[in-house]
């Protein structure tokens, strides 16, 4: 990671209310045998969830729907890489029964928000009701995409918006001025918070014990020659993304990928998202991002943060 000699704008602020967000039952490893990504067992995610300031906490059984939460980690099962699943996937990647993986399958297939073929099952588009609503009774998303688009018109590089779920960031706008990444990016991509610049930037927001927390719970593995794994190092590292309010990663997330983040504030000073430019390193050096890029980003913060409720 670039250590840009670029003296820092000021320090990160701290967040004042739910800037994190709860952890998800996200994916926690692979299946050894079928490589589909493995869930915790719903039972055990009580006793991991944390608070919207990052707090441990355990969930009041008497208020909470098991039957829910195995649903919506069946729904979580299906991705890029598994479209279509059996019961027997669908089982191994929740730790749950067959019996249970069944029920919440067929029940979803019901209601349609799945469709099976006698042997796979797959979603169907009317699970995007389900992200819509979150976009649609948001705000950010909307107030955010004419910013970032001015970004990157005027940087001529691609621009994006996240926020933190779990051990992940997840887009919730962007503006492309051309494919710098292997893999597509549009709201809804995520990616681990540990390794990214967005990610780091909320990382770096969160009580130290909870970033710790949340770090580990997304066992960090090297993506790249370049990236940090270190949880020690990984610290130290979000202290000074902490102390200086900005985040460049340098190759750590995909070979030729460099980028800038920042945080995006409200209008009392909590941290609600993270911004920032990619570019490929082979046009813009890491080390001349800081100097070409942060003015322009600190403007459209300032610019934002009036607006941001």
């Amino acid at each position: 990671m670039d250590r840009s000699s670029v003296r820092s704008s000021g320090a990160l602020p701290s967040p004042l209310g739910g800037e994190g967000g709860p952890a998800k039952p996200g994916r926690m490893r692979e299946d050894r045998v079928s490589g589909l990504p493995s869930f915790p067992h719903p039972s055990a995610l009580r006793a991991a969830t944390f608070s919207p300031e990052g707090r441990r906490e355990d969930a009041p059984d008497r208020d909470h729907m098991a039957a829910l939460e195995k649903g919506l980690a069946v729904i979580e099962c299906f991705d890029a890489a598994h479209d279509r699943l059996t019961i027997a996937d669908v089982a191994r990647a929740t730790d749950l029964s067959r019996a249970a993986a069944r029920r919440c399958l067929l029940t979803l297939a019901r209601i349609g928000y799945a469709e099976f073929d006698g042997k796979f099952f797959r979603l169907t588009p009317r699970v995007l009701r389900l992200g819509y609503a979150w976009l649609a009774s948001t705000a950010l998303p909307q107030l955010v995409q004419p910013f970032l688009e001015r970004l990157s018109e005027e940087a001529h590089e691609s621009s994006s918006a996240s926020l933190l779920d779990g051990h992940e960031i997840v887009y919730i706008a962007r503006s492309a001025q051309r494919r710098i990444m292997s893999v597509g990016l549009s709201v809804g991509s995520r990616l681990p918070a540990f390794c990214s610049s967005m990610g780091r930037v909320l990382l770096a927001a969160l009580e130290p014990q909870a970033a710790q927390a949340l770090i580990a719970a997304g066992k960090p593995r090297a993506l790249t020659p370049h990236t940090v794994t270190d949880p020690t190092l990984l610290m130290a590292l979000l202290d000074e993304v902490r102390a200086q309010g900005w985040c460049l990663i340098d190759q750590e997330l995909e070979l030729g990928l460099a980028s800038l983040a920042m945080p995006l504030l409200g209008h009392r000073g909590a941290v609600v998202g993270a911004f920032n430019l990619s570019v490929q390193v082979q046009r813009v050096p890491a080390h001349a991002m800081v100097e070409r890029f942060l003015p322009r980003m600190q403007a459209m913060q300032a610019q934002l943060q009036p607006l941001i409720k």
